[in-house]
């Protein structure tokens, strides 16, 4: 009996001098390295998403419940309080009955076994391997405590379906945390140790209940729970609440997936000690962001209420009828740009061979309103079905801290995959009006201050007069700006674009945080400049902020695996414009509620202080509001992918139809719930007495009705 375990001690020996290959260092036993998923935070501590090769997330033991503790010394070690890495007595119990009575691993010799060994090719290696395990597992108890050690096998075992470690898999499985594992549910867990697709609840529920009750027979033979609970457990059917984590799937899609190009980006240009860079999908990073996920479900909801909606009224209103019949290189260029034309082409196929395969119908999985449906359909006809959806985004921004609350960049991002938040430029129409009037803030117009409501020409060198028309083809009378920019009148702002000029508008917008291109020509005061809804949303937020324009960031810092800060984020800022201009134009904007955004009140019953301008481009494609809160200020954008698909008539294609309700939508429900509390005072009036009379009764008087004076000939 002695002779065998003189011949393994010897044989242990050797291995602890790397006879049999070369063991980690101390070093590398602290510092094991397993793939480890980034994870990305939400400001209110929710995990948005994460990066990975595998999905895997590391806890401490302090986060594991009991039940998971217990089921997992119950069947795997009930010994691991005892043992010192390798269990003596069941090793002895093994040679003695040629491992026919059990003796298997300990769980420190399988936490071994997962960090640094991959699985031998012959029985020779695997005894070596073997060997080396139990010189390791010595090697970890002297490095770590028992508590420690189990969490360290639990964050590096496989659950099958992408799941990696207890975190993700309580989270896949059961949408938990490990602390949150009920009895029956840990069970289910431990028990897929064993063979992860054999005993998967997902494609096996039989064969996982019956290896779950197993678990749970060894907790009640070790006295982690009584008969009576036990009999009443193993009856109750397995109830899953799975979803394997996707990048498709959750809150924020779009925003994380800028994210993450963002990320790859920072990882190369930012090296760890050891002189390598960071890799997003291995090192655990943990990126905390500006999103609240409460902001985020309720904007993400708010564009689906409306859209669906919205969508009824854009098929109806082209049924019968052809929206590509003017432009049909819509459709061709998109046949052109997919994957499958460029495959088919690099097969060699020609053009008649192509276009014969585009028109021949296929099984496929499309995106409805209603869910996802399976149907036959060509891919042809799926190009100009997908051309025909009408698309949205949102962006929510504290104007004080510049933080990004909620970020929306499209319809469903499975199928619509263009973020059209920050990479997505669309003429602005006439939100971009309000930075023309703050020229005329700036020079000391009061929103009082009248205009005749006439037709306004500006000459060009070099290029044709410029004589916009207003969108009613009305004139006649005089319009205080207040009136002018609430019934978003083009005339005057013609008026006032010829009384300063572009270049002006361009520098304003320009302090504004506004880095697109923007050509010096009179039509940008009628919002022609293709802008992302980001900077539209980050510029407005200027006004909020008593004039001070804070760069809208979305990181707040990045740590390392083991929580030491690699970054912090703290954004810009400058005053743009003096607290005086920005009150007088949320003044002004505040009129947009009894204009062209009166829905507000009447339709949503929307009581609250709002500023706002709504835009709408030419034909009808581009529909827009920005809205302006004391604390929160969120614009929105819909429109379809092509600006030659659109409603043929204003009153359906306008912001006040297609933006606006998505804005009101989302702040009802921001303001009905309490514990976000988000103001619905009053917007805060400069302490000093203001330049400018806002009380147009009283301005009349001081001015006179005739207050009018041409400083330049129509």
């Amino acid at each position: 009996m002695l002779s065998p375990l003189v011949g393994l001690a010897l044989m242990v020996l050797l291995a602890s001098f790397n006879v049999f290959g070369v063991l980690p260092t101390f070093e590398e036993l602290e510092n094991p390295d397993p793939n480890l998923a980034s994870e990305v935070f939400s400001s209110d501590m929710i995990v948005l998403g994460k990066y990975f090769y595998q999905n895997r997330s590391n806890i401490k033991y302090k986060e594991l419940s009991p039940n998971i503790v217990n089921a997992l010394k119950a069947t795997e070690d009930i010994r691991f309080e005892e043992h010192s890495g390798v269990d003596i007595r069941g090793l002895i119990r093994a040679i003695a009955k040629m491992g026919r009575a059990g003796g298997g691993s300990t769980l420190t010799q399988q936490l071994a076994k997962n960090l640094f060994h991959e699985k031998p090719k012959s029985k020779l290696g695997r005894i070596k391997q073997k060997i080396q395990e139990w010189v390791i597992s010595a090697r970890l108890e002297k490095s770590y405590t028992k508590p420690e050690i189990l969490a360290m096998y639990l964050n590096t075992v496989e659950f099958g379906h992408n799941a990696y470690g207890i975190k993700s898999a309580a989270k896949t499985f059961f949408n938990k945390t490990p602390a949150e594992l009920k009895i029956e549910e840990a069970s289910l867990l431990v028990g897929m140790l064993q063979a992860p697709s054999r005993y998967s609840p997902v494609s096996k529920i039989n064969e996982a209940t019956q290896r779950r009750n197993v678990v749970m027979s060894q907790m009640l033979k070790y006295k982690f729970t009584s008969q009576t609970y036990s009999d009443s457990l193993t009856t109750l059917p397995i109830k899953l609440k799975f979803q394997a984590e996707d990048h498709n799937e959750g809150l924020a899609t779009y925003f994380r997936e800028v994210l993450r190009l963002e990320l790859i980006k920072w990882c190369r240009e930012h090296r760890k000690a050891d002189g390598s860079t960071y890799n997003l999908y291995r090192d655990g990073l943990k990126i905390y962001t500006t999103i609240d996920t409460r902001l985020q479900a309720m904007a993400e909801a708010a564009l689906k209420q409306h859209l669906k909606d919205l969508q009824k009224q854009f098929n109806e209103h082209w049924k019968n009828r052809n929206p590509f019949v003017e432009h049909p290189e819509i459709i061709t260029n998109a046949m052109k740009q997919s994957e499958r034309y460029q495959a088919l082409k690099a097969e060699g196929l020609s053009e008649t061979q192509i276009e014969k395969n585009f028109k021949t119908k296929t099984e496929m999985t499309i995106f409805t309103w209603k869910g996802e449906t399976d149907t036959l359909l060509s891919p042809l006809d799926s190009i100009k079905y997908y051309k025909k959806f009408l698309r949205s985004a949102i962006a929510s921004i504290n104007p004080h801290t510049g933080h990004v609350k909620a970020w929306v960049g499209g319809n469903d991002y499975r199928y619509f995959k263009y973020d059209q938040v920050k990479d997505g430029k669309r003429q602005v129409g006439s939100t971009f009006k309000p930075f023309l009037y703050t020229i005329a803030m700036q020079e000391g117009y009061s929103p009082c201050y009248k205009i005749p409501n006439a037709r306004v020409t500006i000459s060009q060198v070099g290029s044709p007069d410029w004589s916009p028309e207003n969108s009613d083809g009305k004139y006649g009378g005089m319009l205080t700006l207040k009136e002018a920019l609430a019934e978003s009148v083009n005339s005057i702002s013609a008026y006032l674009m010829k009384q300063f000029g572009p270049q002006p508008m361009i520098e304003i917008v320009r302090k504004m945080g506004i880095t697109a291109e923007i050509p010096a020509v009179p039509s940008i005061c009628l919002g022609t400049p293709d802008v992302s809804l980001l900077e539209m949303v980050g510029a407005y937020s200027t006004f909020a902020n008593k004039g001070v324009w804070t760069e809208p960031i979305y990181i707040t810092r990045i740590e390392d695996k083991n929580g030491v800060v690699l970054q912090e984020f703290v954004p810009k800022n400058k005053e743009a414009i003096s607290e005086e201009t920005a009150y007088l134009m949320l003044n002004l904007m505040q009129g947009v509620t009894t204009g062209t955004g009166a829905r507000l009140r009447f339709r949503y019953n929307l009581t609250q202080p709002i500023a706002g301008k709504t835009g709408t481009t030419q034909n009808n494609s581009d529909g827009w509001f920005m809205g302006i809160t004391p604390d929160l200020v969120t614009g929105v954008w819909t429109g379809c992918e092509d600006r030659s698909v659109h409603f043929r008539t204003t009153q359906l294609g306008q912001g006040a139809n297609t933006a606006l309700p998505i804005w009101a939508l989302y702040m009802k429900n921001v303001w009905a719930d309490k514990e976000l509390k988000y103001s619905q005072q009053n917007f805060d009036a400069p302490k000093e007495k203001l330049s400018v009379e806002l009380d147009c009764g009283k301005y009349e008087q001081q001015n006179g009705n005739g207050n009018f004076e041409s400083k330049s000939d129509f």
